[in-house]
């Protein structure tokens, strides 16, 4: 249901802001390059690739190659829709943040750069549904893999007021597509980008524990 027009609306990063999907994505990824011929790089040096778009990351992977970028997004895929979804786990500490914050009457929703299908299925295998108004993500066709792109729509098709909204996120791309719709965002530390990362973006504030989070939405949205 669409927030009324009064309603402060909290979006949420899904990887590494809701759940650790490191495992599902890394392999995925060394699935499609191992299937392409290339050097297969071992997890931690694929850490860095987790948050922004693939459509993104195989781009730069592959050097530009646009054939083989799409080849291995499609192999990323048939991977990742079968297993690497679930190769995932909650936060810890997650949930009881979430609470106290859908007890204030926000708008809470999902705005993540992964398909939307995928973040649909993720957010109902660990039981999140009941937190969330709304869960928006990418399409098939690249549409909002765009973080920016991707908030103004949520904004636009929920109602959304950007004086009574505040994005969480643990990357740079949060941030900054947060910002292009004038709308402040609270940095995470527990997920993928760091202190500093988050602060040169511009975040307004940082949380260093789920359990801040309540207080520190609170603090911009409850007047």
């Amino acid at each position: 249901m669409p927030a009324s027009t009064r309603q402060p609306a909290v979006l949420f990063d899904l990887d590494g802001t809701l759940t650790n999907p490191f495992v599902g994505i890394t392999r995925s990824m060394q699935f499609a390059l191992g299937e392409l011929g290339e050097p297969v790089p071992d997890t931690d040096t694929l850490r860095q690739y987790i948050g922004p778009p693939l459509q993104v990351t195989f781009p730069i992977l592959f050097k530009g190659d646009a054939a083989r970028a799409n080849e291995a997004l499609r192999l990323y895929r048939q991977r990742y829709a079968e297993i690497g979804k679930f190769e995932n786990e909650l936060i810890p500490g997650i949930v009881d943040a979430l609470q106290p914050v859908r007890e204030t009457g926000c708008f809470l929703s999902v705005a993540t750069s992964k398909l939307e299908s995928y973040s649909r299925d993720i957010i109902a295998h660990f039981g999140l549904n009941q937190y969330f108004d709304a869960v928006h993500g990418s399409q098939l066709d690249g549409a909002r893999a765009d973080k920016s792109e991707l908030i103004a729509h949520i904004a636009a098709s929920e109602g959304l007021d950007p004086a009574r909204t505040v994005m969480i996120g643990d990357r740079l791309h949060d941030v900054h597509g947060a910002s292009k719709n004038g709308i402040p965002t609270i940095g995470v530390l527990w997920g993928f980008g760091d202190r500093s990362e988050l602060e040169q973006a511009g975040a307004a504030a940082i949380a260093e524990r789920p359990d801040q989070l309540p207080g520190l939405i609170a603090s911009f949205l409850i007047r």
